[in-house]
């Protein structure tokens, strides 16, 4: 007989203690303002002290940041949480049209002319790159 070529170890489900999209009461989202998929651990750091799930706009899935599973918007996920904080989201109307149920929206942006400000119910015009570690400390 043939020696088998593979053979089965095991199997290991993974587990993240951070909530699916759809679940989650707070949604930490970041867009292209994040500048790469490693800043977005700025946003898993936040979310995570925040029980919060971590989503996307289609401007960071599309760079390639994160994957599509995290995207929110009309070609994403549909999410209406306690709590939505935009990082880096200009506020196309295709990610206005998956969080806009948010009951409330909390927008980080440096551009303060940045469409998202006009849905958010709190607007900080700040570098997200100080903004969010500063906020995340005192958290």
């Amino acid at each position: 007989a043939a020696p088998d070529s593979s053979r089965f170890i095991g199997q290991e489900i993974s587990k993240s203690e951070r909530p699916s999209l759809a679940a989650g009461k707070v949604v930490v989202s970041g867009g292209r303002g994040m500048g790469s998929g490693e800043n977005f651990d700025l946003l898993y750091t936040m979310a995570d002290k925040m029980g919060a799930a971590v989503g996307a706009s289609r401007a960071a899935v599309d760079a390639g940041f994160v994957s599509n599973d995290l995207q929110v918007g009309q070609t994403g996920k549909i999410v209406a949480p306690e709590l939505y904080v935009a990082v880096g989201i200009s506020g196309a109307i295709q990610h206005l049209a998956g969080m806009k149920d948010s009951k409330t929206i909390v927008a980080i942006n440096k551009d303060a002319e940045a469409p998202i400000f006009q849905v958010a119910d709190y607007g900080i015009v700040a570098d997200l790159f100080k903004a969010v570690p500063e906020m995340t400390e005192k958290m």
